[in-house]
């Protein structure tokens, strides 16, 4: 019986072969598996986050790097990469090619609003690299940080066909949302939550365990495929906050920043031109007016900060090792000099620590920061299990050397970032310096080239948009090659700026800087404050002569500036960057539309997955009530009724000791607690909480509204207490949990996970506003506590 070449099959096709009446009269034809082109390289992309242009030890930085430093020597370090500012939209653009905001992605997926532009979800007309390289026989794995959807997406009613295996992604591991816990993470596999497979005590740290999953998802393909190439994507949680790292990572850099950040900023840049990754003429750009002077500081201020300063150069330091781990078990398999590596970070250093930085980064988004002598008193702690903490933007200034400013803005020390790439294969060159403007749209592209690949015109079926970035895979060879990419725009938090022809103009909002300005960062921009910033605040730098912008040329150079204005409304144009929006705190609290209907009543079961906090009821701020339909065994019961966020912050509704309790952990400066005055009784009851606000919420003042926590068994009052404050904006990370609390445990009265050990039917929060009203019962507990 003859046969037909499988190659001449492909599915989807006619068949080509002969169906008879029998097999003996007929052809068989096997469809044609998708196989990669013979020699193919792997692509692996390393996204960092939060880590600014000067603080690899190859860009000059005194914190130790040699992995990273090695990949530099044995590939290629460019000095003119850019991003958007902040990681989602950034992270959009590495896997799309296209520019962030046409891919929805204006600012991160938790400030969403409904505009083309804000919405947070990425066109499914703009395919992610997986996506293009599974078409072409490759493996894909997402493994680290997502943050690329919606955040009412990220619970188990889906959808999933923005998560990692909807868009192209075979495998994935790691977390969906902006940070989390290095200790304790927020653990998806695939697409379901799982728990970390150690404690923090047993030695557990998220950066090794994301590493060993890559290595373990190579290794179980190439066992069966060895020739079969694969696309990494590997974004670690370092170095966002919360700066976690064992403690003897971070003592290895004991006493090394004592001389402060300026002392840090000038030996790094005196580095940066030895290396010349700046030009020998380059001017640093001057001391921002937001950071004090290292010598203004209190001896405790500065022995404080240094210590947050060495937790994250051990972080820093402890990621390499691991990048290290994966590098190492590449060259063990064969596969690192054909790997495509490129090494990015998705913005600049970041100031989301404050002016004192703190040891709860929580703190900072609900405008609640630690007095020093607090902080102080932790400071053995930083970088623990029991902290959130983020460094003071002292540090996030000099971190970003020789820029000005940091992420969140558009001037380059929230844009420029550090870059690699390594490709020993493919690339001749070794340890040398590439100075072509490019932007991280451009990886995308120059991935294809490499691969010989033309971008595809559908994918699933829907037509594909053109990528907006070009390739840089001349330069890899040419240091003289000319630079392609000749204009970039930039928008973040209506803070603006344009990259043309070695020409920049920027316009900041809302100032030049926090400290000059004269309305908040993140205010909302109105109509007049954009004529008034367009008529009088644009600034200009000419970056091919002065590369940090030290020399605002925009009064001799008006006729240029104007056309760059032009211009920058001509690209908002194109990319939906329309409107500018300067807002943030209206964009966090505003009510998104979610997947079901709106309603007032949540009903819980234990075992379930753990709830985001973008699609757990908003219990902030206003009356609510939480029942509890529990069966209490005749030797008792103990654990979590229902709870939400961590131990940096949040609210926990539990049994122990026979008693009912709840208790709010205000951002870890306060926990407020009540008990009630008798045991709950054995058998099946309703146990309850209530929160009635007894007045209104001060978010400037980091103040959520006060009010009185009230508990019940079926219906009877058995304690109170009156909280002065609560939460005013956030708890993040931690989500909501009924019947335990894994992870961090929100009070220190247990121990995490503390699962409830009777029956525990449901338990429903209800925010209507309705109340128990017994008059009766609280008098007599009023007069009791007489």
């Amino acid at each position: 019986m003859s046969q037909i070449s499988w190659n001449e099959y492909k599915p989807g096709r006619s068949f080509p072969g002969v169906i008879g009446r029998t097999t003996d009269e007929s052809t068989p034809a096997w469809p044609q598996p998708v196989r990669a082109v013979p020699g193919s390289p792997n692509v692996l992309f390393i996204v960092l986050d939060d880590t600014g242009f000067g603080q690899f030890g190859c860009y000059g930085s005194p914190i130790k790097t040699p992995n990273l430093d090695a990949l530099a020597a044995g590939g290629l370090l460019y000095n003119n990469m850019h991003t958007t500012a902040l990681c989602s939209p950034s992270r959009s653009c590495v896997v799309t090619g296209r520019n962030h905001h046409a891919n929805g992605m204006a600012a991160i997926t938790e400030l969403a609003t409904g505009y083309p532009g804000y919405n947070g979800q990425i066109p499914f007309e703009n395919g992610f690299l997986s996506e293009m390289l599974l078409q072409h026989g490759y493996n894909t794995y997402m493994v680290g940080k997502w943050h690329l959807m919606p955040s009412e997406h990220e619970s188990a009613a889906g959808p999933y066909d923005r998560w990692p295996l909807g868009r192209g992604f075979e495998r994935f591991y790691g977390f969906l949302g902006g940070d989390t816990s290095q200790w304790y993470p927020d653990l998806v596999y695939d697409n379901h939550q799982v728990e970390q497979p150690a404690t923090p005590e047993e030695g557990y740290h998220l950066t090794e365990d994301l590493a060993d999953r890559a290595m373990s998802f190579i290794a179980d393909a190439k066992q069966v495929a060895p020739d079969k190439p694969f696309h990494l994507h590997f974004c670690t949680g370092a170095t966002h906050a919360p700066h976690h790292v064992p403690k003897e990572w971070a003592d290895r850099y004991r006493g090394q920043f004592d001389d402060g950040w300026d002392s840090y900023r000038n030996r790094t840049f005196d580095r940066q031109k030895q290396l010349g990754i700046v030009p020998p003429d380059a001017v640093m750009s001057p001391r921002d007016p937001d950071v004090p002077a290292w010598e203004s500081l209190s001896p405790d201020a500065r022995r404080l900060s240094a210590r947050m300063m060495e937790v994250y150069a051990g972080f820093l330091s402890h990621t390499d090792h691991h990048i290290g781990r994966l590098m190492d078990f590449l060259k063990e398999i064969g596969e690192f000099d054909n790997t495509l590596v490129m090494v990015v970070s998705d913005n600049g250093a970041s100031a989301e620590g404050g002016v004192t930085g703190t040891t709860n980064e929580l703190q900072f988004f609900n405008n609640a920061p630690e007095p020093l002598e607090e902080s102080l008193a932790r400071i053995d702690e930083i970088g623990g299990p029991d902290t959130f903490n983020h460094y003071p933007w002292g540090w996030t200034w000099a971190g970003n050397t020789p820029f000005r400013r940091w992420k969140r803005e558009t001037y380059r020390g929230g844009v420029s970032d550090p870059f690699l790439v390594h490709w020993p294969r493919g690339i001749q060159a070794r340890g040398e310096i590439r100075s072509q403007f490019a932007h991280i749209i451009d990886m995308v592209p120059t991935v294809l080239d490499v691969l010989g690949i033309e971008p595809p015109t559908t994918i699933r079926g829907v037509t594909q948009s053109p990528l907006h970035g070009v390739s840089f895979a001349h330069t890899f060879d040419d240091p003289a090659a000319p630079t392609r990419h000749r204009t970039q725009y930039y928008e973040m938090f209506g803070h603006r700026a344009i990259d043309h022809n070695g020409w920049r103009a920027v316009c900041p909002w809302p100032g030049p800087s926090f400290a000059e300005a004269d309305k908040p960062f993140g205010a909302p921009i109105a109509m007049a404050d954009l004529d008034d910033l367009d008529a009088h605040h644009w600034e200009l730098y000419h970056v091919d002569e002065d590369v940090a912008e030290t020399r605002n040329v925009a009064e001799e150079n008006r006729s240029k500036l104007i056309e760059m204005i032009a211009l920058w409304y001509v690209e908002a144009g194109k990319y939906n960057v329309l409107p500018i929006d300067g807002s943030v705190l209206e964009r966090m609290m505003l009510e998104r539309p979610q997947i079901t209907e709106d309603r007032t009543s949540y009903t819980f079961h234990a075992g379930t997955q753990v709830l985001p906090a973008a699609v757990a009821p908003r219990v902030l701020n206003r009356p609510h009530s939480i029942t509890a339909d529990v069966e209490i065994p005749p030797g008792g019961a103990e654990g979590v009724l229902l709870c939400q966020g961590t131990n940096a912050g949040g609210w926990s509704f539990y049994v122990k000791d026979g008693h009912l309790h709840y208790a709010h952990n205000y951002v870890q400066r306060t926990l407020h607690h009540v008990a009630s005055d008798e045991a709950v009784p054995q058998g099946r009851h309703k146990l309850r909480f209530e929160f009635e606000p007894t007045g209104s919420p001060d978010i400037a003042a980091g103040k959520g509204s006060p009010g009185r926590a009230q508990l019940y068994v079926d219906e009877r009052l058995i304690g109170e207490i009156d909280m002065p404050l609560t939460t005013p904006v956030a708890f993040n990370p931690g989500g909501m949990c009924c019947g335990a609390n894994p992870g961090a445990a929100v009070t220190p009265d247990y121990q995490a996970p503390f699962r409830f050990t009777g029956t525990l039917h449901s338990v429903t929060v209800d925010m209507s506003g309705d109340l128990i009203v017994d008059a009766p019962s609280e008098m007599r507990m009023h007069m009791a506590r007489q």
